[in-house]
């Protein structure tokens, strides 16, 4: 039978450029914003790196706080005081008032909602400002501006109330929080839902249309024909005032560039090589896909599925890669055949980019006194987007 680690050597991509982009290891200047660092980065080849980290951050001592994102690579994982998905981290850094550095090893999103979550005292650190997020990157302020004009035009503003997945910017979870909106994770978007349809009768989703359409359909029961797709680079969305009027969800259109990438034919291509496979994808997939799977889920309802799972049983994942491979690894022992849903290497470029010489320098840096790359939100914005966390946190 062929096991997981079997399997392993086929999730390293060869070294080609467009390999290389994916993994972190080279920039596109191009498209990418932030991509120098301010400071000498070790050289990714130095033997001593794991050695200098764990110096570093002895040094610091209860100074510094690691966080460390579940799509992380292993060799910055191995640093980490904690793991999880964005909103944990967050919050297990505002459990740690007496961490005066917060390092978050994740994307920019994630460590502007530890700034806001965070004291005042405390500085959140993102090892390299590159690391964003494509689809927070799809809703800017402004965009999201000028969709509410158009949905006061349209004469349905006071209908609507936004609901902002976690994975946006601060900037978004202000504008929900000063709309009368809420946010949302992958485990509560349809409680999030559930309270938004109590406050009006129709929701802006921003900015992943997958997580939005999935959670309305296939949780709360809504048809495809109640949903739709507000594109910010066509006049008016390019919907009529009609198709706004009729609608209940507005979807803006955003979409994770790794769970966009698996489709239907992944599925069934899966289920062909691995006669009796479990699929199990994360509600950011397509609709398609999500609806052909066996279970949909967060990160951490794939992680808890895969540790109730019998032995001898058999998964295929749909979700970031180094999170998969090292689910792989793990459940190898228990008998479990755990496998990427997709025959095509998925690793989260930009989360990539926060790798073992950048996590060196940021910590060698703050052992020497030197604060670099902090992320700071400005106070109105986090005064409108902590209330809109804060209507989250009141959800049933």
């Amino acid at each position: 039978m062929t096991t997981a680690q079997d399997l392993a050597p086929s999730f390293e991509p060869q070294p080609t450029p467009l390999a290389l982009l994916l993994l972190g290891r080279e920039a596109d200047p191009k498209s990418e914003r932030g991509v120098d660092c301010p400071g000498d980065l070790p050289s990714p080849s130095d033997p001593d790196l794991v050695e200098r980290a764990r110096v570093a951050k002895e040094k610091l001592g209860d100074k510094v706080f690691v966080l460390g994102h579940h799509y992380q690579r292993d060799e910055v994982i191995q640093f980490a005081d904690v793991t999880g998905d964005s909103f944990k981290l967050a919050r297990d850094a505002a459990a740690k008032p007496e961490a005066e550095y917060i390092v978050f090893c994740g994307v920019h999103f994630m460590a502007e909602s530890a700034d806001i979550l965070t004291g005042d005292d405390q500085k959140v650190v993102l090892p390299d400002l590159a690391a964003g997020c494509s689809m927070a990157d799809m809703a800017t302020a402004e965009q999201v501006a000028e969709c509410w004009d158009v949905l006061t035009d349209a004469g349905i503003a006071e209908q609507v109330v936004p609901v902002s997945y976690m994975n946006s910017s601060a900037d978004i979870k202000a504008f929900t929080g000063k709309h009368g909106g809420t946010i949302c994770t992958s485990s509560n978007a349809k409680k999030a839902l559930d309270w938004a349809f109590e406050q009006g009768e129709k929701v802006l989703f921003l900015p992943d249309q997958h997580l939005g359409r999935n959670t309305a359909v296939r949780d709360m029961g809504m048809s495809l024909e109640d949903c739709v797709l507000y594109n910010p680079h066509k006049p008016n969305g390019g919907l009529t005032d009609e198709e706004l009027r009729a609608a209940k969800m507005i979807l803006w259109r955003g979409h994770c560039s790794v769970h966009g990438r698996f489709s239907l034919d992944s599925v069934h291509d899966v289920r062909e090589r691995i006669p009796g496979v479990n699929v199990l994808v994360h509600p950011e997939c397509k609709h398609e896909v999500v609806a052909a799977a066996d279970y949909v889920g967060s990160t951490e309802y794939i992680i808890k599925t895969l540790e109730a799972a019998p032995a001898g049983s058999k998964w295929a994942i749909g979700t970031e890669l180094n999170l998969v491979r090292r689910l792989a690894n793990r459940f190898a022992a228990e008998d479990k055949e755990v496998v990427f849903l997709d025959k095509t290497v998925c690793f989260c470029s930009t989360m990539n980019r926060i790798d073992l010489p950048h996590l060196v320098w940021a910590l060698e840096s703050l052992a020497d006194g030197k604060l670099v790359n902090r992320i700071q939100v400005d106070k109105e914005t986090e005064s409108f987007a902590k209330l809109a966390l804060e209507r989250m946190l009141a959800l049933p």
